[in-house]
């Protein structure tokens, strides 16, 4: 599992001309799902993010209950180091990473964290204004 995660002054996900979530002075997190990962890489991913020390005087989302907004992205996986094509190869397929997002939000939720998503295999306008700005790649 990968995730970018940034700090944001606000942050939305729109489909459709509709506002699926939309947060402010939290973490905007992109989320990639690749073939071997598992509900438990999903919580350790959910346990990081929430208490991922990337705020203001060092604090976590847990510390001072920033929101967060999970966007999933597949193309977090995309292998472009041959040709000008990417392969998205690496990726999970639908099936197996919607799940696994879906495991991701909720395990944020059941640590008390205020939790905002995109639409999973939707058109999604994602807008953000990027604090700091700080921005951090975890790699499980």
């Amino acid at each position: 599992m990968r995730a970018v995660v940034q700090t944001v002054g606000r942050a939305r996900v729109t489909v459709d001309d509709e506002v699926t979530g939309e947060i402010a002075d939290g973490l905007l997190v992109l989320l990639g799902v690749t073939h071997t990962d598992t509900p438990q890489v999903a919580a350790t991913m959910a346990r990081k993010l929430h208490e991922l020390r990337i705020l203001d005087d060092e604090r976590s989302a847990a510390d001072v209950g920033a929101p967060l907004l999970v966007v999933s992205q597949f193309t977090l996986y995309g292998d472009a180091r041959k040709g000008r094509r990417p392969s998205w190869t690496a990726a999970a397929p639908a099936e197996v990473a919607e799940p696994l997002v879906d495991a991701v939000v909720e395990q944020l939720r059941a640590r008390g964290a205020k939790v905002e998503t995109g639409r999973f295999r939707a058109h999604m306008l994602v807008e953000s204004v990027n604090v700091g700005p700080r921005t951090l790649v975890l790699d499980l």
